[in-house]
């Protein structure tokens, strides 16, 4: 590909100044899958006199980028521990997306990103790491969007994932107007302000933020800071630069604060177990056949969902089984999820080899990937038998209220 002209460069609307007290901060606005904007950075880079270098990645994502064998240390079973699988899973989803276009096009998602970091690198100046975690942007998102909106975020996820739908060249460059965890939700975000907000506008703030931080903690401020962002973030990056955040420290600190879930969601599952205990205590009051034949519902309708879960995710016999037993215990005891037994049972039946580490990455961009890689799978038994014993305790309820009704 030919290189682009200074002169072409530096007039695009791709490349802006903002000046804030004696740092000129130039930001160049880039397309994460883009050919043509790993030339544009590598141009700028080479060619412009700067003191130091900022990139919209998280430490995450940078080691990610620049370590593409850290995903071989994940360690499936604290994730999985800890409640994060989905967030691993959502993430995954979000990479495979990506991947994909660049599949496409011959090129390394976040190439220019890279491409800004070797040349800081080079050049023997700092590198500024400045975007927001992904997973606190990610909790964000999924706190500030209201719950009846949050199947329309699985669903964003999930056809980013399932579309064999060929991105044309054009279509990339296009990209540049925008961002590219918006284009992932792209059918979602335009009409959602609630979805907009912490995914694009929170994260031009924090980015601010984070500059006017590295400014001031130079003894010397720096006179030119090269910024390399997606397309998406330039306008609200010069305007929240412009605006002088009083106290960058407190604006993004506030930004990096997970708001508290709701609390219906805590209760909701204690309130089911109360009320499923005493409909077994009402049926056995009536008749001893009436309680067995409760507790015989409840145990086949969520131990059967629950197994019909992790069998949909092709789990182990073994996390089917245990899955069939775990769900109408586990669902009695809020504390303990069923997808964590099953997801549990299925790293210690068939344990992820190294080579699935290794080929995580590339095997999620084909949705049959998720089924035959091990680390995959083994998200998907975890997701999959939540999901199936959730549906089997409301459904098991319905049924026990039922008969006693």
């Amino acid at each position: 590909m030919t290189d682009v002209a200074p002169s072409a460069l530096e007039h695009s609307h791709l490349k802006r100044r903002v000046t804030v007290g004696k740092t000129t901060f130039v930001l160049l606005g880039t397309a994460h899958v883009s050919p043509q904007s790993v030339v544009d950075v590598r141009h700028e880079v080479d060619r412009g006199h700067y003191d130091a270098i900022a990139i919209e990645l998280c430490d995450s994502r940078h080691t990610n980028l620049i370590d593409p064998s850290a995903l071989e240390r994940l360690d499936l079973f604290e994730v999985i521990r800890s409640g994060k699988a989905g967030m691993v899973a959502a993430s995954l989803a979000l990479g495979a997306y990506q991947q994909r276009l660049a599949d496409q096009f011959d090129i390394r998602p976040g190439a220019e990103l890279e491409a800004a970091a070797r040349g800081a690198k080079r050049q023997q100046i700092p590198l500024w790491l400045v975007d927001r975690d992904i997973g606190v942007t990610l909790k964000r998102v999924y706190r500030n969007v209201p719950w009846w909106q949050r199947f329309s975020l699985l669903s964003g996820l999930l056809g980013s994932l399932l579309s064999r739908q060929e991105v044309s060249r054009e279509d990339i460059e296009r990209l540049k107007q925008g961002d590219m965890l918006e284009s992932t939700f792209s059918e979602f975000a335009n009409g959602s302000a609630a979805l907009y907000e912490p995914l694009i506008n929170e994260r031009d703030r924090f980015m601010a933020a984070r500059l006017l931080e590295e400014q001031a903690k130079a003894d010397q401020p720096p006179a030119h800071v090269l910024v390399v962002v997606g397309a998406g973030h330039l306008a609200g990056l010069e305007t929240a630069l412009h605006a002088e955040i009083a106290n960058p420290k407190q604006t993004r600190e506030a930004l990096e604060n997970v708001p508290p879930a709701a609390r219906w969601p805590k209760v909701l599952p204690w309130l089911v177990v109360a009320i499923i205990l005493s409909g077994f205590a009402i049926g056995f009051s009536r008749s001893t056949e009436l309680g067995i034949s409760l507790i015989i519902d409840w145990v086949l309708i969520n131990g059967s969902l629950c197994a019909l879960g992790a069998a949909l995710a092709r789990g182990h016999p073994l996390t089917i089984i245990g899955s069939f037993f775990a769900a109408p215990l586990t669902s009695l005891n809020p504390t303990i999820g069923a997808g964590f037994v099953a997801g549990a049972i299925e790293l210690f039946s068939r344990r992820p080899r190294v080579e699935d580490f290794r080929a995580l990455r590339n095997a999620v961009t084909d949705w049959r990937g998720w089924w035959t890689n091990r680390v995959a799978r083994t998200l998907l038994v975890f997701l999959f038998a939540t999901l199936g014993s959730a549906a089997g305790t409301y459904f098991a309820g319905f049924r026990i209220l039922g008969q006693l009704v």
